[in-house]
């Protein structure tokens, strides 16, 4: 059969530019990514493999605030530059030689110090959806992470440095409707059938052509009405609906032997999940008001669905997995499915325009299609509340996790205080560790990363070999260390823009000479 014709050769371009991606997080999340706006403090090779992990997808733009000059140590870790660029604006060359990579990605630069824009133009930050910050002293992180906590702007801090890489990311509150979690549990509402699928079920006959949901419906509830009403509750209640299943079967029959192995992962949809009630049951939620966004008035309009016509359940997502069966019984089955979906999501979509209505909020705020995905995906959506970056350095921060951190054998723990303490170095000497004398920052080195845990009450001893590490490198990058950082810190970047997939929480630690990475709650 041919294909039909693109609606436009613009169209038929850019989704075959863009067709990998898009199968990943959908035409409506690469539309949020061609709308996002990023800013990168300083043009570090970190900073520009960053960049060209969201501008080869086609990001919308960028702004590179960067007031160094390229040197030939530059040119030596960062792919973005060349000998032709020593002595010239370092953003302004990385911008022009990322551009290249995307014509559809806008660039731009401003060659200033990041302090001075805080200092005079703290709004300047307000027109980007994502910071991100490399390479930048301690000073600069307190201060951007107030700023950017108070603007509600997520800000990521990385730094590369040897075959170490951290990354810690701030974010005050962000919503994920679209978590794409690894085990997804098909919603099938065989505990709890709506009426469409009761009627559906009792008029069709059980036969080798059926999908396995029929086979598994129907035995299950001739298992039901011997248990009392009950529904199998454990392993062996649920070996005893497999043995019946197999006692229905006349040779191989593959909709049977499908429905056997269903049995363990086909009950226990709808109801919702502790998470998800702990969303419906905040405050944003119970207690909407002008300042709520699309998710929260979606959030109150599922919640009043939940506990009116729901009964208790969520909206009916209307999947079904794939099932060998011929087409025109799949066809039926899916159809009740998606009929009860339609009109689940019908009704909190009528309670959605209610809320707005009732907050002088604009209609066109929460489409339709808004609401079919929040119901279809309402089983999984997902609150990230993370916590300042400046709260770090404030003496006792969560010293139960860095304690218990140290405690634990092959743990990355050491290597953020062995980088915490980099930070400080650099505040107090004004240069990175081994840019002069390696043997000597050392012992500086060990000895603030000492002090930093007197300060937070911790016993634990730093390895002589960890801060050798550190020094010994003198503040230069490795270029493949960057380049892997720098493709994970894109990835949590799509995720924020997205607003798919959850992004870590909170601190990322890479050791490229062990090729070992871990993620830290701080």
């Amino acid at each position: 059969m041919s294909s039909p014709a693109p609606k436009s050769p613009e169209l038929s371009d850019k989704s075959r530019k863009y067709d990998r991606q898009i199968r990943l997080w959908g035409e409506h999340g690469q539309t949020l990514l061609e709308n996002a706006q990023i800013c990168l403090i300083n043009a570090t090779a970190l900073g520009a493999e960053v960049l060209k992990g969201v501008v080869l997808p086609g990001i919308g733009g960028f702004t590179i605030v960067d007031h160094l000059m390229v040197t030939e140590e530059d040119v030596g870790c960062n792919f973005f530059l060349d000998l032709g660029s020593v002595g010239q604006p370092r953003a302004k060359r990385c911008m022009q030689l990322l551009r290249e990579l995307n014509p559809d990605v806008n660039g731009d630069y401003i060659d200033e110090h990041v302090e001075q824009l805080i200092d005079n133009q703290p709004d300047f930050f307000r027109s980007f959806d994502v910071i991100v910050a490399t390479s930048i002293s301690e000073r600069t992180i307190v201060r951007l992470s107030n700023v950017l906590w108070e603007q509600s702007i997520p800000l990521i801090v990385a730094r590369s440095i040897g075959f170490y890489g951290v990354a810690r990311l701030q974010v005050r509150e962000h919503c994920v409707v679209e978590t794409h979690p690894d085990n997804k549990q098909t919603d099938l509402r065989l505990e709890h059938p709506f009426e469409g699928l009761r009627k559906h079920m009792d008029e069709t006959e059980l036969t080798s052509k059926v999908p396995w949901l029929v086979v598994l419906y129907k035995v299950l509830y001739e298992w039901v009405a011997a248990h009392d009403g009950r529904f199998p509750a454990n392993y062996r209640e649920k070996c005893e609906v497999r043995e019946l299943i197999e006692t229905k079967m006349s040779g191989e029959q593959e909709n049977f032997e499908e429905a056997i192995k269903a049995v363990n992962s086909s009950f226990g949809g709808g109801k919702p999940s502790s998470a998800v009630m702990e969303i419906l049951e905040d405050n944003r939620c119970v207690n909407i008001n002008k300042e709520s966004n699309s998710f929260w008035i979606m959030a109150r309009a599922l919640k009043d669905f939940v506990n009116n016509e729901g009964k208790g359940l969520l909206p009916v997502p209307g999947v079904l997995p794939d099932m060998t069966a011929d087409t025109i019984s799949y066809i039926k089955l899916q159809n009740v499915y998606r009929s009860q979906a339609a009109h689940d999501a019908e009704i909190v979509f009528r309670r959605a325009r209610q809320l707005l209505k009732e907050l002088n909020k604009p209609n066109d705020l929460i489409t339709e299609k808004d609401v079919r995905l929040f119901c279809r995906e309402a089983a999984n959506i997902a609150v990230v509340r993370g916590s300042k970056i400046a709260d770090e350095f404030e003496k006792g921060h969560r010293a139960p996790n860095i304690a218990s951190g140290l405690e634990t054998p092959n743990s990355l723990m050491a290597h953020y205080l062995v980088l915490r303490a980099l930070d400080r170095f650099q505040a107090e000497y004004g240069c990175v560790p081994g840019e002069s004398e390696a043997e000597s920052d050392t012992s500086r080195i060990k000895s603030l990363a000492g002090k930093m845990l007197s300060e937070l009450g911790i016993g634990a001893l730093i390895s002589d070999d960890l801060v050798y590490e550190i020094c010994r490198y003198g503040g230069a990058e490795i270029h493949s260390i960057s380049g892997y950082m720098g493709g994970c810190i894109a990835h949590e970047l799509i995720k924020l823009v997205t607003k798919q997939y959850r992004p870590f929480d909170n601190t990322f630690i890479y050791d490229g000479s062990t090729s070992q990475t871990e993620v830290f709650k701080l």
